[in-house]
C-alpha cells in the first residue's frame, strides 16, 4: 500500500481505505497494546481513535507524511495507549525484547521502503517518457481510462488499457535487465 496513495484517498474520504488500514495495521496496534497491559477491546478502541487522528492530521493543510503510515500509525497508536494507561494510573511494563523488536521492526520497515522507491525509480528511469507520464497518470494520479482515452487522444478504452500493458511490460524487461 502506497504511502501517497493511501493519504489521497483518505483526504478524499474513500471508506475502502480504512478497511485497508485495519487489514494491514491492526494486528500490529493489537500486538502493543496487549503486551503492554491491553486486551483486544482496548487495542480496537485505540485503533480507532488512531484513525480519527490520523484523519485530522491529514486534513491540515501543513500536514507532511515523513515517514511511511505503518510508522505514523505505530507512533499515535503507541501514544494514545500511553496516555490512556497515565489516565488509569496503571504502570506499563515494557518487554524489553518487544521494545527492541519494535524498533527493529520501524527500522527495517523504513529500509524496504527506501528501497522499494530507488528501485522503482531506476525502473522508471528506464521506460520512455511517453510510458512514465501514463504510468504516472494512471496509477499516482489514479485517473480513470477515460480521463486518459480523453488527455492523449486516443480512440478507445482498449486503446488506453493496450499502452497500459505495453508501459507496464517496459517496466517488467527493466526490472529483470537491472535484477541480472
Amino acid at each position: 500500500m502506497e504511502g501517497q496513495n493511501i493519504i489521497w484517498r483518505l483526504k478524499n474520504q474513500d471508506n475502502h481505505s480504512f478497511g485497508l488500514l485495519y487489514e494491514n495495521y491492526f494486528d500490529m496496534v493489537n500486538r502493543f497494546v496487549t503486551k503492554n497491559s491491553g486486551r483486544t477491546s482496548d487495542a480496537e478502541d485505540i485503533f480507532q481513535d488512531t484513525m480519527v487522528v490520523l484523519i485530522s492530521k491529514l486534513n491540515r493543510d501543513d500536514f507532511q507524511l515523513t515517514a511511511s503510515i505503518k510508522t505514523y500509525i505505530m507512533a499515535i497508536a503507541k501514544n494514545l495507549w500511553l496516555k490512556k494507561l497515565r489516565k488509569t494510573y496503571r504502570e506499563v511494563e515494557f518487554t524489553e525484547n518487544y521494545t527492541d523488536a519494535f524498533f527493529e521492526e520501524i527500522t527495517e520497515s523504513i529500509e524496504q521502503e527506501k528501497s522499494y522507491r530507488e528501485k522503482l525509480r531506476s525502473y522508471m528511469g528506464k521506460i520512455t517518457a511517453h510510458c512514465r507520464k501514463l504510468i504516472y497518470e494512471i496509477f499516482f494520479k489514479e485517473k480513470s481510462t477515460q480521463q486518459i482515452q480523453q488527455e492523449y487522444g486516443y480512440s478507445s478504452r482498449h486503446n488506453v488499457n493496450n499502452q497500459k500493458y505495453k508501459c507496464i511490460e517496459q517496466i517488467r524487461r527493466a526490472k529483470i535487465k537491472l535484477e541480472k
